[in-house]
């Protein structure tokens, strides 16, 4: 296997792992010799990009990400430090992804409600954001125009519609909120209310305590 690396402040040679001369790649960042970036685009400290990806021009990847094999990564498109991106991802122009968040294998994205090959629908373009810490699981697809909150966790096959709150729990077709996840990424257990009669939610794997009001979960003073 072949890859490069390149030190803090310089650019890939041309030739090299099919780097544009004109990309950014940012201390410690390897490229996979099967991978391509483009002229503009920007890849993080320590970030790995691996077999057969392709990230295209003014495309962002933070630092300490991991692109698996066969990752897309459109025009535009943000993707913030530390998300695990694997295998058989495409990344729509349209779609943001904050720190910390996890696309399961060949989860899908869209950035169009309805393509016709006959008919551009360029200037239709729906942004989706996906917030700090969620995860997305293996083949679920997250219909354009939503944003999924904060530490959210998106069951395998989920088909989301709509937005989602933070720390919300969802799965089916069309997703439906089915508990709540911690953000350790345990499901979170109710232990009764507090001296406000609000619900408390306890975390099982690490003993962190949340507060629940309707659809806004929040992480209680403290933690535990």
């Amino acid at each position: 296997m072949t890859t490069v690396t390149v030190p803090a402040g310089m650019v890939a040679r041309a030739g090299e792992a099919h780097v544009s001369p004109e990309a950014r790649l940012g201390a410690g960042a390897l490229v996979h010799e099967s991978a391509y970036v483009d002229a503009d685009a920007e890849i993080g400290a320590a970030s790995r990009i691996w077999h057969f990806c392709h990230v295209n021009p003014r495309a962002r990847v933070g630092a300490r990400c991991s692109l698996g094999q066969n990752v897309v990564v459109m025009p535009g498109v943000v993707i913030g430090d530390n998300c695990k991106i694997q295998n058989n991802v495409s990344l729509y122009e349209g779609v943001t992804l904050e720190d910390d968040v996890f696309c399961g294998p060949s989860m899908v994205f869209t950035n169009v409600m309805n393509p016709r090959s006959a008919v551009s629908r360029k200037d239709e373009y729906r942004a989706t954001r996906v917030a700090r810490g969620a995860s997305i699981g293996a083949n679920a697809t997250i219909v354009c125009g939503v944003t999924i909150g904060r530490y959210a966790f998106i069951g395998a096959g989920a088909v989301v519609t709509r937005d989602v709150p933070d720390y919300a729990l969802m799965a089916g077709v069309p997703a439906r909120r089915i508990g709540w996840m911690s953000e350790a990424g345990h499901r979170l257990e109710s232990v009764g209310t507090d001296g406000a009669g609000v619900e408390v939610l306890r975390c099982p794997g690490t003993g962190a305590t949340y507060r629940r009001v309707g659809d806004v979960v929040t992480p209680m003073e403290g933690g535990v």
